[in-house]
């Protein structure tokens, strides 16, 4: 391990400098949804619980537009180690046009049947009926939010990682701002409630997308080529489907396996406290991932260029080797820092200012200390298959390491504990877990291979 994580000099240099802005940007991005949990759950904890399941769907859009990042991402950072800008505008159209049309199409649904939604997603029709309201809004929030989040994937893609970071900053901001005033009704705007933390995120939302258009037109790093940009052609739609595609499918469902961890608590005796206690732990602990997400986009901007430089697959396997190892020793540092806090901090004095007492703070300790010990693995398999294997362009296996462990294991183990032997939170916590203890080794397995490095770049240019 030590001799596969000596490097060139000023190599960690770069790693920290693609990774900051990224971990920064989602530090920015993952407090709001703590802010906004924050300001619901004043509200009570049927609100929290309300919302809590509204944003099951909210959780697939989000992972549906983290696909089409990733999968621009891989076309993206091997173009620029080519130094193809048109390329890189012909993908980027590709991708707005397609990530747009999804999201649309989602969104119209979800404002359409918000209470016939809900009702899939948990045992109480009440909680249904709370958390409507929400749903028929946000939807459209994330219309504007995959076009600005493909524009700043192409940003970090092409190594200008800070720009994503000041977009999402300024509108994380701007979304804080609008909760305050439009949830509680302060400064003379109407108290909307849980409406009113949608209708923030969608006015959120627009600004960073209009700031997306202003800077895209100046940029200067990749200059707009309107021309490629509106007519990518066929040749460039068949590139993206055959790279990319995979890779959206696999977010949309390990993002719909996500989701039903929460439709699975949603339907337990206790669906209140458990998705009061979800609520909070899914956010914080996003929070405590936000390094191993830096890690793992660096990773990709990194190996992409280096496949897309020509490096033999003995250099690539090098680098690889030694990014990942790197992410697991980070992973570890802050999995320790995180298990500190949960007696000392966590259970003192954050539970409560989120109102989980009793029941759902002891269900919410437990899963916070399943989910801390278990970051160093999930700091491998984020780096591994969105960093590694993705910009290696091998997406069929690792869409396969990505979902089996998911849909397999981690969902089913989880449904029994929960659903049938209703055993209580400490299982249920650690079944939850489960996933990344059995995707780790299988991404060792197939990165030790090498079989995973392909030039997705090779054919006739476009």
């Amino acid at each position: 391990m030590l001799r596969c994580l000596r490097r060139e000099p000023g190599f960690y240099k770069r790693l920290w400098m693609l990774s900051l802005p990224v971990i920064l940007q989602n530090l920015i991005t993952f407090s709001l949804g703590l802010i906004d949990t924050f300001m619901v759950s004043q509200l009570g904890n049927e609100e929290m619980a309300a919302v809590s399941s509204a944003n099951v769907p909210v959780f697939l859009l989000i992972s549906i537009v983290f696909g089409f990042q990733s999968g621009l991402g891989i076309l993206v950072s091997q173009y620029w180690g080519k130094g193809d800008l048109k390329n890189i505008n012909r993908a980027l159209g590709v991708a707005c046009f397609l990530g747009a049309g999804v999201t649309a199409v989602l969104a119209v649904v979800l404002a359409l049947f918000p209470v016939q939604v809900m009702d899939l997603l948990s045992n109480r029709h009440d909680l249904s009926l709370l958390g409507a309201p929400y749903l028929q809004v946000i939807g459209f929030s994330y219309v504007f939010n995959m076009l600005s989040s493909l524009y700043a994937s192409a940003q970090r893609s092409v190594e200008n990682s800070t720009f994503g970071m000041k977009l999402f900053g300024f509108s994380t901001v701007l979304n804080t701002a609008l909760n305050y005033l439009l949830i509680f009704g302060h400064g003379g705007f109407p108290a909307l409630g849980v409406r009113g933390a949608a209708v923030a995120t969608l006015l959120a939302r627009m600004s960073e997308f209009l700031i997306c258009v202003v800077c895209a037109v100046r940029s200067k790093n990749i200059p707009l080529d309107l021309g490629c940009f509106l007519r990518p052609g066929t040749e460039m739609v068949g590139r993206f489907l055959k790279y990319a595609s995979p890779v959206v499918l696999n977010e949309t469902a390990w993002g719909l396996g996500n989701s039903l961890l929460t439709v699975i608590l949603g339907y337990t005796d206790n669906s209140v406290e458990m998705l009061a206690a979800n609520a909070v732990m899914g956010n914080l602990n996003r929070l405590f991932l936000v390094v191993c997400f830096g890690l793992g986009a660096a990773t990709a901007v990194i190996v992409g260029k280096a496949i897309g430089e020509g490096k033999t697959k003995d250099e690539v396997l090098s680098l690889s080797q030694a990014l990942l190892w790197f992410a697991v020793l980070v992973g570890g540092a802050v999995g320790m820092a995180a298990l500190v806090l949960v007696p000392t901090l966590f259970v003192p004095v954050i539970f409560p200012m989120f109102k989980l007492f009793g029941e759902s703070s002891a269900i919410a300790a437990a899963m916070a200390v399943a989910g801390f010990a278990t970051i160093p693995l999930h700091a491998y398999a984020i780096s591994a298959v969105t960093g590694v294997l993705r910009a290696g362009g091998d997406v069929a296996f690792s869409t396969a390491l990505d979902l089996g462990p998911q849909w397999l294991l981690c969902l089913p183990l989880t449904a029994l504990c929960a659903l049938v032997l209703k055993t209580g939170a400490w299982p249920i916590a650690i079944a939850i877990q489960i996933e990344c203890v059995v995707k780790s080794p299988l991404c060792a397995w197939r990165i030790g291979g090498g079989k995973w490095i392909h030039d997705v770049t090779r054919g006739r240019e476009v």
